[in-house]
């Protein structure tokens, strides 16, 4: 099993004060941070794009997890990476070529992920998991923090831990959407090892405290 990994969402800062809270994260344990790139186009919300990472780039040293809820994303694969992202995730649903797309991560010395939305059959991504470091499941619609959690996205987690095992692949899996203490253990148990959590880390007064509850709750 994979070594649990929280990814508070940037999403849910004060941009004001995003370099403090980001930091209390990290005292909490975070390891990563996740950063939602979104277009008003593929998601119905717009948020922010390589200027705001690179920003926070000066801030930070945690790993750079970019989640690009964008359309046709190859166009702008090397801004982000040259921007300070870590880990660069394109939706399968986003891209004609999600190969292409997977390969350009890589060629740019990032590590290479890919999400599914709620609708989306992790049986259509088979083809693409050889080239993936990482493996997103979104478990709320995305383009909008605060959502419920959908537990019932949970078995695709499992085909994934299982497909991984099955075929000797090492990618991790990450879930994105109303993760919280409550239920952050079923995704582990689950097969998922990168939590990210919006509201529920970086949206608390004691952020520290709320990610240390977080992974506490995860690790059982």
């Amino acid at each position: 099993m994979k070594r649990i990994k929280l990814s508070p969402s940037a999403l849910a800062c004060d941009f004001g004060n995003a370099a403090t809270q980001i930091a209390a994260s990290k005292e909490g344990g975070a390891e990563y941070l996740h950063l939602d790139v979104m277009d008003g186009i593929f998601v119905p919300n717009i948020s922010f794009g390589q200027p705001v990472i690179k920003s926070l780039r000066k801030s930070s040293d945690l790993i750079f997890d970019v989640h690009l809820m964008i359309t046709d994303p190859i166009r702008y694969i090397e801004d982000f990476a040259k921007a300070g992202s870590d880990i660069i995730t394109i939706h399968s649903e986003a891209t004609d070529d999600v190969e292409a797309a997977l390969l350009k991560i890589r060629a740019l010395g990032k590590k290479a992920g890919l999400s599914i939305k709620p609708k989306t059959d992790p049986k259509t991504i088979i083809p693409y998991l050889h080239l993936c470091d990482l493996v997103l499941v979104m478990t709320v619609e995305p383009g909008f923090g605060g959502q419920k959690f959908m537990a019932d996205m949970l078995p695709k987690v499992s085909f994934l831990r299982d497909y991984a095992e099955a075929n000797g692949l090492d990618y991790e899996i990450s879930v994105d959407g109303g993760v919280a203490a409550d239920n952050a253990r079923m995704c582990v148990l689950a097969g998922a090892n990168v939590l990210v959590a919006g509201s529920s880390v970086l949206g608390k007064e004691d952020i520290k405290h709320a990610a240390e509850e977080l992974l506490a709750a995860a690790r059982g």
